[in-house]
């Protein structure tokens, strides 16, 4: 399933069909910072402390580019949807997991 770069938002949670969890971390203008996990990546417990995305770089790239992948609905917190709502804790430990503080702060 295609998703419209209208609709990729900072904060959100989403899932690709190669199983590659992807976290909308900041946006501004045309580009955005997001933490990608491995491809392949079993569907895990997404809580604070589980969040997939220990050692993975972060990327930078446009928002349209992160728009063409196919996203797949997942279940994050009881409820299945295309992109998920991550609330300050993960996006925090998000951040510190692929080390993108700076990066973030030069978008």
């Amino acid at each position: 399933m295609k998703i419209k770069a209208k609709d990729v938002e900072v904060n959100y949670l989403y899932l690709t069909t190669a199983n590659q969890y992807r976290a909308v971390l900041a946006m501004k203008g045309d580009f955005m910072i997001y933490a990608p996990s491995l491809e392949g990546t079993p569907v895990v417990d997404l809580s604070v402390a589980n969040m997939p995305f220990e050692n993975q770089p972060f990327k930078k790239c446009q928002i349209i580019t992160f728009a063409k992948k196919d996203y797949q609905e997942f279940v994050f917190d009881g409820v299945k949807g295309l992109k998920h709502q991550l609330n300050q804790a993960q996006l925090t430990a998000i951040i510190v997991q692929c080390n993108a503080k700076a990066a973030i702060e030069d978008l």
